[in-house]
């Protein structure tokens, strides 16, 4: 039996297990009481208070009715997949890009691009997190929070090596840090987390974009060793830590949490990390390199561009709610009301981005004075956009996804400590990739 098959057995015996556990929860007064509400939501527990009074917003403009019921991120897939199961009442959720596949196939979550006025606010949001609401040429939601994958760098360290500004190519990171290294600067003058962890892909992503690749075609087929930025991005990096030395060999086993603190300490001149850590990086209470943070675009390779990666969760519409035309209407209104304008503006994204800093997806939101206020307070802005507008969607994200990341990071890993070569590992990677999409 092949490994996927085995994952896929795993889920069958959870789902049935969910089944069961969503029987029970039905039973409960509590819940029979939720059902006489117009519409039901559930969130994980992100800015409550915000969630529960643009609710008592909507309730008062529409007089639709709102169970609202919240749990941890940690358990919000798990409990969400109890709920599905065991049919309990849900119109509206969040859900992230990368269970949109798992949730589409399940018959779970339905498409919401019949409605017009909807998918009329595709025109100001931006093109991956439209692209990542996709699936089967299905868009299934509106955007809730986005973000990307940006390159930081310490201006002060900048010129102190001599340089007037920041690398834009991954070889002038190379000349930069070296330069570095020579007049003692910094020992390890690049900071990259390749830890096993969920941000592996994100910072791979990054890499392999800007690097001119992709990992896969249109059709969902494994184009890792045909396209030259796959091998260039993770040969680039094995030079960085073996060859140059500007990145340290324990990167392996450096998590984005650990990376973060490492940078903010002084220990690196340059950093990919994800955008919303600048707000924390230029914070004197948190960051030793306060106020000398700041953003560049991400460094290009021989073949690639400006582009990184980004991630989005979006509000999505239950099947069951759908398959209701009251029940779809009244959820649409709420979808609208959060993903879309309330009384006229992007209401609910702004009040996230000042309430917890969360990145918004809509491009309007960049002119409004009070983001603009906030984002200069501790970064720039115009860059902020424009690094944002080259952002591409995971390529990778599909039902076996999680299967293949984990092989795909252990291959990246392996490369970069010297167990294997670079083609062998983005080979490895790209057969496994061919073995479980043929296998679904």
């Amino acid at each position: 039996m092949s490994r996927f098959a085995k994952t896929h057995l795993g889920r069958r015996d959870f789902l049935r297990t969910s089944a069961a556990a969503g029987a029970l929860t039905l039973a409960t007064p509590g819940l029979l009481r939720a059902q006489s509400a117009d519409i039901h939501m559930q969130t994980w527990s992100a800015a409550v208070d915000t969630v529960q009074s643009h609710l008592a917003a909507f309730t008062a403009k529409t007089g639709l009715t709102v169970d609202y019921g919240n749990s941890p991120y940690a358990q919000y897939r798990d409990a969400m997949v109890t709920k599905f199961v065991g049919g309990a009442p849900l119109d509206m959720m969040w859900v992230s890009d990368a269970w949109l596949p798992e949730w589409a196939e399940a018959g779970w979550i339905a498409p919401i691009d019949e409605n017009e006025t909807l998918m009329a606010y595709n025109a100001e949001a931006d093109d991956f997190c439209t692209n990542s609401m996709t699936y089967g040429g299905r868009q299934y939601g509106l955007t809730y929070y986005s973000d990307y994958m940006a390159f930081f760098y310490d201006a002060e360290k900048v010129a102190a090596a001599g340089f007037d500004g920041p690398p834009t190519t991954w070889a002038e990171v190379v000349e930069q840090s070296l330069a570095m290294k020579e007049k003692g600067i910094s020992e390890h003058p690049m900071m990259l987390a390749m830890a096993q962890e969920s941000w592996l892909i994100e910072f791979i992503s990054a890499l392999v974009f800007s690097h001119g690749g992709r990992f896969t075609d249109e059709a969902g087929a494994s184009v890792m060793t045909s396209s030259p930025g796959v091998q260039e991005a993770l040969q680039w990096v094995v030079d960085a830590v073996n060859t140059h030395k500007i990145i340290s060999p324990a990167c392996v086993e450096t998590g984005e949490l650990n990376g973060l603190k490492a940078f903010s300490s002084g220990n690196h001149a340059f950093a990919m990390i994800a955008k919303y850590r600048l707000r924390t990086l230029n914070d004197p209470a948190q960051s030793s390199i306060a106020g000398n943070v700041k953003q560049a675009m991400m460094p290009m390779g021989p073949n690639g561009s400006h582009a990184t990666v980004g991630w989005m969760r979006f509000h999505g519409m239950s099947a069951a709610a759908a398959a209701d035309a009251t029940r779809a209407a009244n959820t649409a209104k709420l979808i609208e009301w959060f993903g879309g304008k309330a009384d006229g503006a992007y209401t609910f994204q702004k009040l996230l981005f000042l309430d917890i800093g969360a990145g918004f997806g809509t491009k309007p939101l960049f002119q409004d004075p009070d983001i603009r206020a906030a984002y200069d307070s501790y970064g720039d802005v115009d860059m902020i956009q424009a690094q944002q507008a080259l952002a591409q969607k995971k390529d990778v994200v599909t039902p076996w996804f999680g299967e293949w990341n984990e092989t795909n990071g252990s291959a990246w890993q392996s490369a970069i400590i010297g167990n294997t070569d670079a083609a062998a590992a983005v080979k490895a990677s790209s057969d496994l990739w061919t073995e479980l999409k043929d296998a679904y």
